[in-house]
């Protein structure tokens, strides 16, 4: 089970006081973000595609997991359509500047890949916004 109970309850009261807005598809969500359903690893699965100084950065999320996930055709063990996230690869390449643009949802290397936001968060917190140094 991917969703604790309590994860579950605690959705669902902020849907019923008016926190949650759902999205299916493609929406703007401010100037210069966007969201883009993916699915494949879980149904409605969503990337976040955001305009960046040095061009479209896509935040994965689950759509990827890792770097060679998408980087060679890998599908994470517990995933909903396999053949949605192999398609769903593709939208994220489309999406993004380069696939130096992608940023998967769990890869540590993230933190390796760019710099902190400023010193005492390496590790921590990374700007994303800028090139990221070489793998």
């Amino acid at each position: 089970m991917p969703f604790e109970e309590e994860d579950i309850v605690a959705m669902v009261r902020k849907v019923f006081a008016g926190r949650v807005v759902f999205h299916d598809g493609t929406d703007a969500i401010a100037p210069g973000i966007t969201v883009h359903k993916i699915g494949g690893h879980s149904k409605g699965l969503q990337c976040v595609r955001v305009k960046t100084r040095r061009g479209y950065v896509v935040l994965a999320s689950d759509a990827t997991h890792l770097y060679n996930h998408f980087e060679e055709g890998r599908v994470f063990p517990t995933t909903y359509n396999p053949a949605e996230v192999l398609e769903g690869y593709e939208v994220l390449k489309r999406l993004a500047t380069s696939t130096a643009h992608i940023v998967p949802g769990h890869d540590p290397a993230v933190l390796k890949r760019y710099p902190a936001v400023k010193s005492g968060l390496e590790g921590w917190v990374v700007r994303l916004d800028v090139e990221p140094r070489s793998n």
